[in-house]
């Protein structure tokens, strides 16, 4: 697995290691159950763009974590 802007946020949830960093990124909504339902279309690069997150720096840490 290797993950982009377009990688699904669902996908990168079923990983909790990533999930940890998402939450160091004040990645929005990561409890909330009615945006697991959202998350399944969306993808990671249209998230950082609404909420302003570091698009390049979050894909890097992503990846050097992945297992």
């Amino acid at each position: 697995m290797r993950i982009d802007s377009n990688t699904k946020i669902s996908e990168i949830l079923k990983r909790k290691e990533l999930v940890k960093i998402l939450e160091k990124y004040n990645f929005p909504c990561l409890s909330c159950p009615f945006a697991k339902v959202e998350m399944e279309n969306l993808k990671l690069g249209q998230v950082c763009k609404m909420y302003n997150i570091d698009e390049k720096r979050l894909i890097r840490e992503l990846n050097k974590n992945l297992k």
